[in-house]
């Protein structure tokens, strides 16, 4: 069965060359225009990605991302403009699952979403019944739930293995450029402060307070560590 895929862009001619793009490399693909539509679509049929543009008329990609993340697991991956930093932080915060900055080249996006893809199929092989524990932080790879404290908490797909890198490894120090290869499973020349927003919205779910993290610990100009705690 052919990938799913849920484009959305107000702009023609990139819905048009993307969709192109997508087809030929054996996707079924529907593309819409604005961000209504885009929801309604999206909690209407099952996707395996969603790409999102964020500037869209009627409800913000911003929004779409938002609300769709806090119902579904689907990668979500954001369109942005070159200088819209701001933005594709927020969108990572919320959690988006990668970027491609505009403009950009199809081959690079089509690559990114086939990257996504395999890295799904990698994680449910790798669920085989094991689980990692980090002191009141507990991994379950057979049924991909994660507690905390033995309360439950929701995590997105990027989300989830981050964290899994960092448990299975406690007290090592990952790099941001580390993590973010591990996310994206190719070598990533992208802005490594997108680590540090993939971290920030882990810590809301997994810190008991996150504004004074205490599991996922700092390294002042190094990166980042998982504490038993």
């Amino acid at each position: 069965m052919s990938p799913r895929v849920l484009l959305v862009d107000d702009e023609v001619d990139i819905l048009e060359t993307v969709r192109y793009a997508l087809e030929q490399d054996g996707f079924e693909v529907r593309a819409l225009r604005d961000g209504d539509a885009a929801l309604e679509a999206a909690r209407s049929e099952p996707y395996d990605v969603v790409i999102l543009d964020l500037m869209l008329p009627g409800m913000s990609g911003m929004d779409v991302c938002r609300i769709l993340r806090g119902e579904s697991a689907v990668p979500i991956v954001l369109l942005t403009a070159r200088d819209a930093e701001v933005d594709r932080v927020l969108g990572l915060e919320l959690g988006a699952d990668d970027y491609v900055t505009k403009p950009f080249s199809t081959a690079e996006l089509v690559s990114r979403i086939r990257a996504i893809l395999r890295r799904r199929e990698l994680d449910r092989a790798s669920q085989i019944g094991s689980e990692l524990r980090a002191g009141g932080l507990v991994i379950d790879l057979a049924r991909h739930v994660v507690t905390v404290d033995g309360a439950p908490v929701d995590l997105t797909p990027s989300e989830f293995r981050l964290l899994l890198l960092l448990a299975e490894e406690p007290g090592r120090v990952f790099t941001r450029q580390q993590i973010m290869e591990h996310l994206w499973q190719t070598p990533y020349v992208g802005d490594t402060r997108a680590c540090d927003a993939h971290v920030s919205n882990l810590r809301r779910k997994i810190e008991r307070d996150h504004t004074h993290p205490e599991r996922i610990v700092t390294v002042r100009e190094v990166g980042y560590k998982l504490v038993a705690v």
